[in-house]
């Protein structure tokens, strides 16, 4: 089969972190297929047929982007950060397993990009310096006892926390229950980084005591950086930087 996919990592926002291998697949694309928001990031051009679609059709797109490929078109199927982190390639496989057995048989590669865990990260020092965990706060795919568990174990190992999509407008609930679990369960005034939008003009940084924490301070542009017991801040004129040692002990 002529055509082929693409699954590729559009970075947390800025043009500058869109990789060049990235840019490359989408200047040779005859198709792009994503979220809204995400293709809308796409340059116009002619010969470029664009596919955006809602946020909750995972599985519809990446079916979609099989098919495409299956025609012969060059696909490229784009997710914000890394495709591979909460996003778009698991789906695309899930569809790969389930379909068609030469789906199989298709050109189909995933191409990294920034995490918004990692620019958030990188903006406010290296607080994921030692080991840390990602975890989904968004309770649409998995129940909340299992992020609450997951959650407790992440604490109970001392992990430093990154948390994605942690505050939604239609459950705006469930981050307040984030807080006051981890607010018990740690017992301490480890930092939290409230990192949103970075890399855009919108970008806002706040560094904020476990106890002082509101639900209000993040939204799903917001990613949530929680310190180990380990995790430092260095005070100094601005913002202060946050890390996480290197060792353990």
């Amino acid at each position: 089969m002529s055509g082929s996919v693409v699954i590729a990592g559009l970075g947390p926002g800025a043009e500058a972190l869109v990789t060049p291998e990235v840019q490359a697949a989408l200047d040779d694309a005859t198709d792009v297929v994503g979220y809204i928001p995400y293709v809308a990031r796409v340059a116009e051009r002619p010969g470029l047929v664009k596919h955006a679609s809602d946020n909750r059709v995972e599985l519809d797109r990446a079916r979609h982007a099989l098919e495409l490929a299956e025609a012969g078109r060059r696909v490229v199927v784009v997710s914000s950060g890394d495709p591979g982190v909460f996003a778009m390639a698991s789906a695309l496989f899930e569809a790969v397993e389930a379909g068609p057995r030469h789906w199989r048989d298709l050109d189909i590669r995933v191409l990294p990009g920034i995490t918004a865990m990692l620019a958030a990260a990188a903006r406010a020092g290296a607080p994921l310096g030692h080991d840390f965990c990602a975890i989904n706060l968004s309770d649409n795919l998995k129940p909340w006892e299992l992020i609450e568990k997951r959650l407790r174990l992440a604490v109970e190992a001392d992990f430093a926390m990154a948390f994605y999509n942690p505050r939604s407008k239609a459950r705006p609930e469930g981050f307040a229950r984030v807080l006051s679990l981890l607010t018990e369960a740690c017992g301490d005034a480890r930092p939290v980084i409230f990192a949103r939008a970075v890399s855009t003009p919108e970008e806002e940084i706040r560094v904020v005591p476990l106890p002082e924490c509101r639900p209000e301070m993040a939204d799903m542009r917001t990613m949530v950086i929680v310190g180990s017991s380990a995790t430092r801040i260095i005070t100094r004129d601005g913002a202060p930087f946050v890390y996480t040692p290197r060792s353990a002990g």
